[in-house]
């Protein structure tokens, strides 16, 4: 059902906590508390090719920041084969959480009956999207499972040092302003592009903001999903165009399987312009996911790499 690299069925599985040994070595963070509710990791849009993976190295990024950590992968668009639905990840874990607590009592334990959730739903979302929300909302309720739900990832400093990297990679922006030298295909505008509505838009133009002190050129937010007005795409290219950029970049303000197939491509001819590729499984999106189930919860992880005294 499982490995040591994560998750096969989707279903919550416990890890070994890791050691380290070494009068120097760092702290290991703090780990899950006993019976801690499983992180349910919910991932949007159609099944693809990569989505798995994706979704399995966001997770193990969040499980190295606590250990012992439960989890289970969701897809809201799955087949309960390959590909365990939220309400089958939600009744599996109660399921488990309950059949624990009679095992306790068959064997004469004294444990008290279980409390709380046995689930925090931690949706893989980079910003708001009222449509995705509604549904795994519905979801959540209608499993009967005892499950709370987060919100979603952004808008997020995290999030702005995410998308300066992909478009580093990409050649589109100086990696550290810091150093003295200059990358020939940078960018002198910022198409932060995103789906989910207007207020999707808004949110991605808070984490824009941070974006354009850290690449000191102008950053704004435009709908994928918006068709002609102010938000789109083309709009926006013109706005900034007319600010004065002449060298656009287009950067996708999502992780990933919420953009529908083709929209992105359609938007980088629309606008003229190169893109970066989608935030993906960049380490700050399993600390995100990982944060949401904290703030739920009440549980702050001890920072990695603090000193040892």
């Amino acid at each position: 059902m499982s490995s040591p690299t994560g998750p096969a069925s989707g279903l919550p599985v416990r890890m070994p906590r890791p050691r380290q040994s070494g009068r120097h070595r760092r702290p290991e963070p703090v780990a899950a508390p006993e019976g801690a509710p499983a992180l349910v990791l919910a991932v949007p849009g159609a099944i693809a090719a990569g989505t798995r993976s994706l979704a399995e190295e966001v997770i193990s990024i969040a499980r190295s920041e606590l250990p012992g950590l439960n989890v289970g992968i969701a897809y809201l668009d799955g087949d309960d084969a390959e590909y365990p639905t939220l309400e089958s990840v939600l009744s599996h874990t109660a399921a488990v959480r309950r059949e624990r607590y009679e095992m306790a009592l068959a064997a004469g334990r004294e444990v008290a009956a279980p409390e709380g959730p046995a689930a925090v739903v931690v949706p893989l979302l980079a910003g708001p999207d009222n449509v995705l929300m509604r549904r795994i909302k519905r979801t959540v309720v209608e499993s009967r499972a005892a499950a709370e739900l987060s919100d979603v990832l952004g808008p997020h400093p995290l999030l702005a040092e995410a998308l300066h990297v992909r478009l580093s990679e990409a050649g589109l922006a100086r990696a550290d302003r810091a150093r003295l030298f200059t990358v020939a295909t940078a960018a002198d505008g910022i198409i932060l592009a995103t789906v989910g509505g207007e207020e999707a838009v808004q949110a991605a133009g808070i984490t824009g903001m941070l974006l354009a002190a850290r690449l000191a050129v102008p950053v704004m937010a435009a709908g994928l999903d918006v068709e002609g007005g102010a938000g789109s795409v083309a709009a926006v290219a013109e706005q900034l165009r007319g600010s004065g950029s002449t060298q656009l970049a287009l950067a996708p303000h999502l992780v990933g399987p919420e953009l529908p197939e083709g929209l992105l491509d359609a938007a980088v001819k629309e606008a003229g312009c190169p893109a970066a590729e989608a935030l993906g499984a960049y380490p700050a999106i399993g600390k995100l996911v990982l944060s949401q189930y904290t703030t739920v919860l009440g549980i702050t992880p001890r920072p990695q790499g603090s000193p040892v005294r």
